[in-house]
């Protein structure tokens, strides 16, 4: 199980960023202490360090339901609250999914066709090898190449937080006027 005081150094900055972004700024860092102060009291309850991540960011969502639900019953509540958003890591790749597209047109034509029929449509490289009426191992690099090439354009378009397991757990957009997100 990790220290409590290691979770605040991997977590303070990231929960903050998913509060700010539902109640307004001068109430982010007492939500953000409540939040802690939870999971200083609940850590034992949680029984595999695998879910932690899910499991703090449950905490977070709740104690913002908790918030709004304390305020003057006069205050509607946000929407997000009404219907429940996505899981955050959901969210994330939906919208990168949606910068994904355009960056694969942009690919030159080999390595775009060869991308498009392996990841897009699903199908096994031997199937993209007939269709293209190349080698398996042509079709590999291919695909392999043209994976390479986006992924350095998403670098170049957006910062990325992950975590260890390697996974994207929050991005932002390095200038506003990214041609692709």
């Amino acid at each position: 199980m990790k220290e409590t005081e290691t979770i605040w150094h991997e977590y303070q900055a990231k929960l903050a960023a998913f509060i700010k972004r539902r109640v307004a700024e001068d109430e982010v860092d007492d939500l953000l202490q409540d939040i802690f102060m939870k999971i200083i009291s609940r850590i034992d309850s949680l029984k595999d360090d695998i879910k932690l991540e899910s499991w703090i960011y449950q905490i977070a969502r709740n104690t913002i339901a908790d918030y709004y639900r304390a305020r003057s019953i006069t205050d509607e509540l946000p929407d997000w609250l009404v219907h429940p958003e996505p899981d955050e890591e959901e969210m994330i790749r939906e919208e990168l999914a949606l910068c994904l597209e355009p960056m694969v047109r942009e690919l030159p034509d080999k390595y775009r066709d060869a991308v498009r029929l392996s990841e897009l449509e699903g199908k096994a490289q031997k199937e993209v090898a007939k269709q293209e009426g190349i080698s398996l191992s042509g079709a590999k690099s291919r695909v392999q190449r043209g994976r390479k090439l986006l992924q350095a354009m998403l670098h170049d378009c957006c910062q990325f937080e992950v975590n260890e397991k390697n996974q994207i757990i929050s991005y932002e957009k390095k200038e506003e006027d990214c041609n692709y997100c």
